[in-house]
């Protein structure tokens, strides 16, 4: 499996939505009555101890696989390649590269190679969909404005 391939997670079956639906219903029922949790695994006779936070995430999980979502899991952190950033932008790389060399977003080299934080892709991503939705809202009230129907 290449490294794109696990920041670009499959969709869930139907089969998987509705067995996410049933287990985040019984997970989030023990989310909030302590700091940790227990599973049991069927397949063996060990009880696995589970830190809160974990079961908060996994309960996430379940949430967005039973809407039908994938969902990706990065450490805090990560770098990502400029080839995995640019397919999570989807752009091109040569693109890509240019939004670093512009100052759009912060990256490291590694060598001859660009290196870019996760995080610092989510803030550039975050930034371009509040600079989208100000520049609709602006030609919605343009629009209005000028009586054109909309």
């Amino acid at each position: 499996m290449g490294s794109t391939e696990r920041l670009l997670p499959d969709l869930p079956s139907e089969e998987d939505v509705e067995l996410a639906r049933v287990t985040g219903r019984k997970i989030a029922a023990v989310i909030g009555q302590g700091d940790t949790a227990q599973l049991c695994v069927h397949d063996g006779d060990d009880r696995i101890v589970v830190p809160m936070k974990a079961m908060k995430l996994l309960a996430e999980i379940l949430n967005q696989m039973a809407q039908g979502n994938a969902f990706a899991l990065m450490p805090v952190g990560y770098m990502l390649t400029t080839q995995q950033a640019a397919d999570l932008l989807n752009v091109s790389r040569p693109y890509f590269v240019k939004l670093l060399e512009q100052g759009e977003i912060p990256f490291s080299k590694a060598g001859r190679h660009r290196r870019v934080k996760h995080e610092d892709l989510v803030t550039y991503m975050q930034k371009i969909d509040v600079e989208s939705n100000e520049a609709m809202v602006a030609l919605t009230k343009q629009a209005q404005e000028l009586d054109m129907g909309y």
